[in-house]
C-alpha cells in the first residue's frame, strides 16, 4: 500500500523506467551497486599488497581489478597463472582485510532498500550477479537485511570467465527463467556493463565507483537510487 506522496512517487518513477526499458527482471552486481564498498576495497588492496612491496593506485585499480573476479585480480598483481585453489589462497588473505576495514562503515547505497522494496511490490524478480566470493556476500547479508529480495545469487564460483565475459549475466538470466532483452542489469564498473551488453542486457551504471565518462556505454547513468535519478526524459 502506497502510504505517503515520496513513496508514490518512486513507485511511479520505477514503473516508469522498467516499462521504459521492457524489464522482467532486475540483476544487480554487489561491489559498488548494492553497498558502495570501492574505496574500502582499494584500500584493503593497498594495505595487502605493500605487505609484498606492489603498489597499486586508484586508476590502475579501476583499470585492472574493480569489477572483475578475484582471481582475475590476484593473476593480475602477481603476473602469473595461478590454479583455483592458489589464487584463493591470496584472495582469502586480502578479503579478511577488506571485511575488517570496512564492517563499522558498511552501509547501502543512498535509496536501496526502498528501491529493493518497490521492485519486489511490483513482483519484479530480482538477482545478484557478482564477481565476488560468498564470504563476502554473507559479510553483506549480516551487516544488510535484503537477502529476501533476490530470487538467486551467482558469484565467481559458479563461472569459468569472469566479466567483461557475459557468461555471468546470461546464467543469471537462465536461473531466473527470464530472456535476457528483458533483464535490466545495475552495474558500476565498465567491464560489467560490457558483460551484461554483451548478455544482450540494458544497463544503468552507478557512479559510486568509476567516473561517468568511463561508464557512457551504460544506456543510462545514476548517482543513487532516489525517485529522481530515475527520470525519464
Amino acid at each position: 500500500m502506497i502510504t505517503n506522496m515520496k513513496e508514490m512517487n518512486l513507485r511511479e518513477c520505477i514503473s516508469d523506467l522498467l516499462k521504459h526499458f521492457n524489464t522482467k527482471a532486475v540483476i544487480l552486481d554487489l561491489d559498488g551497486t548494492l553497498i558502495d564498498n570501492n574505496s574500502f576495497h582499494l584500500l584493503a588492496w593497498k594495505q595487502y599488497l605493500k605487505n609484498i612491496g606492489i603498489e597499486v593506485g586508484e586508476e590502475e585499480y579501476r583499470k585492472n581489478i574493480n569489477g572483475r573476479t578475484n582471481k582475475d585480480a590476484i593473476e593480475y598483481i602477481y603476473k602469473r597463472k595461478m590454479t583455483d585453489n592458489e589464487a584463493m589462497i591470496y584472495t582469502l588473505e586480502k578479503e579478511a582485510v577488506y571485511r575488517s576495514i570496512y564492517a563499522d562503515a558498511i552501509k547501502p547505497v543512498e535509496g536501496l532498500i526502498a528501491f529493493l522494496k518497490t521492485l519486489h511490490e511490483l513482483e519484479i524478480p530480482m538477482a545478484i550477479a557478482t564477481s565476488g566470493i560468498q564470504v563476502n556476500i554473507d559479510f553483506m547479508f549480516d551487516h544488510i537485511p535484503i537477502k529476501q529480495y533476490f530470487r538467486t545469487i551467482v558469484n565467481s564460483a559458479h563461472i569459468n570467465k569472469g566479466k567483461p565475459d557475459p557468461e555471468i549475466y546470461l546464467k543469471t538470466a537462465d536461473l531466473l527463467n527470464i530472456p535476457s532483452a528483458n533483464c535490466l542489469v545495475f552495474e558500476d564498473a565498465a567491464v560489467g556493463i560490457t558483460a551484461a551488453q554483451k548478455a544482450g542486457m540494458k544497463v544503468i551504471a552507478l557512479t559510486t565507483t568509476q567516473l561517468k565518462e568511463e561508464l557512457a556505454e551504460a544506456n543510462m547513468i545514476i548517482p543513487n537510487y532516489n525517485p529522481e535519478s530515475f527520470f525519464i526524459n
